[in-house]
């Protein structure tokens, strides 16, 4: 068992003692039913959040008024009729002797959905950074009225059977916009000064205190710095966090930055260290004599026992550890954390989902998050024999899930080690987590019986002898050279080849692409120190999206590191030291030039598949083998096709 005496201390906030430190923060899921009441997914979800074991979960946002609801789906607080869902919630939560909280919450004009019906509102009538749209300004009588729906929220969640309320005034929601000089320019007593601008919130603290009695926990989520340019900052924070005490909150919840905010910054991409944004729960907590609840990328309870070791916060958030892993902490206990998969903060299934896809949640690591009710928990009764082919994530993850499940699994990989691309992408900076992941989801197939045989490529023959009952086909893909006059030159390689280190890198290079491979590939080529370094791509803009976390990280680097980007170019000709370009029907060509690294793209490798169907052998294919993808859309198909088996 870990050392892990200061995470499981047990603290006392108002009337509520909580058994540890650890708090489940609130994260979107998608999940809820149109209308906004808990459905039997929300349901499903929480149950297995609960196994984590800590002290205090908060549900995912939950609207106290109409026009503030960030989607139809999101949870609302704002009648009776959401009463009964929300109290199935606590009974869960209760039975598994933790302690709950609902957060209240109003989206402001950070809300796509408000904004294209017209019913969006804010403090002043400015455009959100996120979606552009503008809200329209808040009247006093407006003013009143949400202060009213943020007490009566409270006393329902009370009704309800929660243990506890918190008051979402982060991430650039409508408390969090009151405090903004980029959505607040009143010049009424709401505008004005930090003192003046903090006041909506204030009074809102003070209409739920009187709504629900003085030994109701108060927690208040406050984005301690505003992390953009002319933002507050943790100073002004200090400054006005003694006014929101005074009203009446009993702990803050100490996280930073708004959704407007450059490089993801609220869900940090891997780039961040864990506890990176603790200090700012230190300098709160230099400030005041309650709480504080410390915020930043954890996902090591070793870490997190460190972290309230030294003082720097009272309590350890941790958010999209739960998705990847609801048995981080149990693991810990027991001595075993070499079995959690670590977060690896990668977005795709818990922000981009929801965000950019408007999908509701789930995590590329962890296909069970999200889709609780279709996870199968018993073994499957018709055992079958399977093979799998390919070792990337897709085939990792079926052979998993199907040994789990009770089948008898043989996965065959043709290279000397299991991962695929993964392997190779882990090269990159940054990425090395990546690796661990591929090493403790191998260990986990082994684990429930699972055998993995590498150097084996699978034959037709081995196929007939061996006579498996059904064969998952993640045979993954394989780098896509584009037929241009010179790619046979010596200078020309591919990126999977430069990341695993087999060819050195040059000194005057050019990248070709500008996808999350090429972007990957020119990111460690600069950390090699290269010379002068170009990435051309052929569309208009890179298919990375600059908003996302990782996307916005390396974007950032590779300016830093002077990387010429050249869109909407394509390679006409490589030589001996040069690469001819066409751009706008132009001609250009980039010399010197002693390395050209190809990174356009993968194809499927999946050889086997018309055998297959020859042969009336039932098969399932899946991840790259399909078509190349992200590590989420692999897992997820190799985990669906072990759970379709086992049906």
């Amino acid at each position: 068992m870990q050392n892990l005496e200061h995470l499981l201390q047990p603290i006392k906030i108002n009337s509520m003692e909580l058994k540890n430190r650890i708090v489940m923060p609130p994260m979107g899921t998608g999940l809820g039913n149109r209308d906004g009441t808990v459905s039997e997914a929300n349901i499903a979800y929480f149950k297995r959040r609960v196994q984590s074991g800590a002290g205090l979960y908060i549900t995912e946002i939950s609207s106290v008024h109409p026009n503030g609801s960030v989607s139809p789906s999101a949870l609302r607080i704002y009648d009776d009729t959401c009463i009964p869902g929300l109290s199935k919630l606590v009974e869960i939560c209760h039975s598994a002797d933790a302690k709950i909280a609902v957060q209240l919450h109003h989206a402001g004009r950070e809300s796509f959905y408000q904004l294209k019906k017209g019913n969006a509102v804010g403090p002043s009538a400015l455009p959100s950074f996120v979606f552009g749209g503008t809200p329209r300004e808040m009247t006093n009588d407006d003013i009143v009225e949400i202060i009213e729906a943020f007490g009566a929220a409270a006393l329902r969640s009370r009704k309800a059977g929660f243990d506890a309320v918190e008051l979402h005034a982060a991430h650039g929601y409508l408390l969090g916009q009151f405090l903004s000089v980029h959505s607040n320019r009143r010049n009424d007593q709401y505008g004005g000064s930090m003192k003046n601008r903090a006041r909506f919130i204030v009074e809102c603290i003070q209409e739920v205190r009187r709504q629900v009695g003085q030994d109701f926990p108060i927690s208040l989520r406050i984005s301690a710095e505003e992390a953009i340019k002319n933002g507050y900052d943790i100073e002004d924070m200090k400054a006005i966090v003694p006014d929101f005490i005074e009203a009446g909150v009993d702990v803050i919840h100490a996280s930073f930055g708004t959704h407007g905010s450059p490089a993801g910054i609220i869900q940090a991409p891997i780039e961040y260290p864990q506890g990176f944004n603790v200090w700012l729960a230190r300098k709160i907590k230099e400030t005041l004599d309650v709480p504080v609840i410390g915020v930043g990328r954890f996902t090591d309870p070793m870490v997190m026992n460190e972290t309230v070791k030294r003082g720097d916060a009272d309590l350890i958030s941790v958010g999209r550890q739960h998705l990847a892993d609801p048995d981080f902490l149990k693991n810990a206990i027991e001595g075993h954390p070499e079995r959690t998969f670590q977060c690896l903060a990668c977005n795709q299934g818990c922000i981009e989902r929801l965000i950019y896809e408007g999908k509701s949640v789930r995590c590329a690591i962890n296909p069970e998050t999200g889709q609780e009710l279709l996870y199968p928990v018993q073994q499957s009764k018709n055992k079958c024999k399977v093979w799998v082919v390919g070792g990337g994530p897709a085939g990792l993850t079926a052979a998993s899930e199907a040994a789990r499940l009770g089948h008898q699994v043989v996965l065959f990989e043709k290279g000397e080690q299991v991962g695929g691309q993964v392997i190779v992408a882990a090269q990159a900076p940054y990425k090395e987590p990546y690796a661990d992941w591929i090493d403790r989801l191998k260990a986990r197939a082994l684990q429930y019986g699972a055998q993995i045989n590498t150097c084996s490529e699978v034959t037709e023959t081995m196929l007939l002898e061996g006579n498996p009952e059904v064969v998952i086909l993640a045979s993954g893909a394989e780098q896509f050279i584009p037929s241009i006059e010179g790619t046979h030159l010596p200078l020309v390689t591919d990126a999977w080849s430069v990341l695993k280190a087999e060819v050195p890198v040059g000194d005057n290079i050019v990248v070709v692409g500008g996808g999350l491979t090429g972007m990957e590939t020119a990111d460690f080529i600069a950390r090699k120190g290269a010379r002068s370094l170009v990435l051309v791509e052929k569309l208009e803009k890179s298919p990375v999206n600059p908003l996302t976390s990782h996307g916005n990280m390396l974007n950032y680097r590779l300016k830093k590191a002077d990387c010429r980007f050249m869109f909407n170019t394509e390679v006409k000709q490589i030589t001996e030291d040069s690469v001819v370009l066409v751009k706008d029907h132009e001609t250009q060509t980039i010399s010197p030039v002693d390395q050209v690294v190809m990174a356009i793209g993968a194809r499927p490798v999946n050889d086997l598949k018309q055998f297959l169907d020859h042969q009336g052998i039932k098969y399932y294919l899946v991840g790259d083998a399909a078509d190349p993808r992200r590590i989420i859309e692999a897992v997820d198909e190799g985990a669906k096709a072990a759970w379709d088996i086992s049906q």
